[in-house]
């Protein structure tokens, strides 16, 4: 014990989580507050949509192609976000992609038209778009292969818990100061989150003095890829499509519920704002509960059996299909609380498979982690440009939420099916070796 530290002093932490593993426990919890923060800068543009369109004069059809603008910039970044942080590390372009999306979260609270409104979701696009495959590639050198799941489902449970106190940050800044003091608030607590990341992170744990041998051993620590080392995109282009695929039918559910949700229930279910706010909320907490868990599962399941596909495929193949089961009827049903209450449920189940999607990129692509999370991602990222945009042309044109969501669950059923498919133990090093070979 160190001197003047007593054992009451050492406390609850110490009692759950062993000494040696502060160090990467404090990087989970640096993580998951930019996951939170990255959330509510994400979603809040749909929460103000109502209030926007009204003073911009927007109808649905522009303002659906408003909440997909974001993610063309966002899916160009993907790929060369999570090569940029293999290449150079985390610390460094974490930082500054942070610093990136949070000058365009102020500027949106000073858009004056559609046009600057567009240009500054195309920046906040571009920052967070290189976020999360950067993150991924943070957490393959700081958390060994059975705790990669736990730690993909806490940060994402935390981006989950940003999308849900959205709703409640943006209104009530609005209620009382405006929808632009909101954006301006939110980009500025961004900033602070930069700061520190940059200052308190580094890139590996042989970097950080805290580090105890003993957690340096039980990481295991991966090899370094070398700045001048090519990267081998054919062979991780064939391990990752399907994975890309199955995340882009993830994602187009995810993008209805983070763009459309409040809308369709301000207007298809006849919910208050204050109500809106309330049930907006709830499915995305729901979401809080099924990363953290799919994560804790996929981990359990790897442990208990050793057999990696399993673990990873059984969550993707039970979430999705749980989504695609509960949607069909919340989307049917008259009973506007009943909607609410099978949303809920999809959603969760489509958050179990989250984690385990976030984990195949490392699972799979080794020291190569973040430009195969960019890859992954990018198939979110084309879901996102596409389904609000759709959402809001279907809308328009006739009036109803169905037909949207029909596209919705058939592309579940797909992401089902390419699921029962993907394979975690063809790795991009050994494929890299056959087509060379060839």
């Amino acid at each position: 014990m160190e001197a003047g530290q007593s054992g009451a002093d050492r406390g609850a932490w110490t009692r759950s989580v062993p000494r040696w593993k502060r160090a990467r426990y404090a990087v989970l919890v640096s993580l998951s507050l930019m996951y939170f923060i990255a959330y509510i800068d994400r979603t809040n543009i749909s929460v103000a949509g109502p209030f926007i369109s009204k003073e911009l004069g927007l109808d649905k059809q522009q303002l659906g192609f408003v909440f997909s603008v974001f993610a063309y910039t966002y899916t160009a970044m993907q790929i060369l976000g999570g090569w940029l942080a293999d290449r150079f590390g985390p610390r460094l372009i974490l930082f500054l992609l942070c610093v990136v999306w949070s000058i365009g979260t102020i500027l949106t609270g000073m858009v004056g038209g559609v046009v600057s409104l567009v240009l500054v979701r195309l920046v906040v696009g571009i920052g967070e778009g290189g976020a999360f495959p950067a993150a991924t590639r943070a957490m393959s050198f700081w958390f060994p292969p059975q705790e990669r799941g736990m730690a993909q489902g806490v940060t994402h449970s935390f981006a989950r818990l940003g999308g849900a106190a959205a709703p409640f940050a943006v209104v009530g800044i609005t209620a009382q100061y405006g929808w632009r003091a909101a954006f301006v608030v939110l980009g500025v607590a961004s900033a602070v989150w930069a700061a520190w990341w940059v200052a308190s992170f580094r890139n590996t744990p042989r970097e950080k003095r805290s580090v105890a041998p003993e957690e340096l051993e039980e990481i295991g620590i991966p090899a370094m890829k070398s700045a001048r080392e090519k990267t081998p995109w054919r062979a991780m282009i064939s391990c990752m499509w399907l994975v890309t695929l199955v995340d882009f039918c993830y994602g187009w559910s995810l993008w209805v519920f983070l763009t459309w949700l409040p809308t369709y229930l301000l207007d298809a279910r006849g919910f208050d704002v204050t109500r809106m706010a309330l049930f907006t909320s709830l499915p995305l907490a729901a979401g809080v509960v099924g990363d953290s868990l799919g994560g804790i599962l996929s981990d359990r399941i790897l442990k208990a059996t050793g057999n990696l596909r399993l673990a990873r495929c059984s969550l993707l193949v039970f979430g999705l299909s749980g989504a695609l089961v509960f949607l069909v009827p919340a989307v049917q049903t008259q009973d506007a609380l009943l909607a609410v209450y099978g949303l809920t449920a999809s959603f969760f189940c489509l958050e179990l498979t989250n984690a385990v999607l976030w984990s195949l990129p490392i699972d799979i692509a080794g020291r190569y982690t973040g430009t195969a999370g960019g890859m992954m991602n990018t198939g979110f990222g084309v879901a996102g440009a596409i389904s609000p945009a759709v959402f809001g042309i279907l809308i328009q044109r006739t009036g109803s939420y169905v037909g949207p969501f029909a596209i919705t669950a058939g592309l579940l059923a797909v992401g089902i099916i390419g699921s029962l498919f993907i394979n975690p133990n063809r790795k991009v090093d050994e494929r890299s070796l056959v087509l060379a070979s060839l």
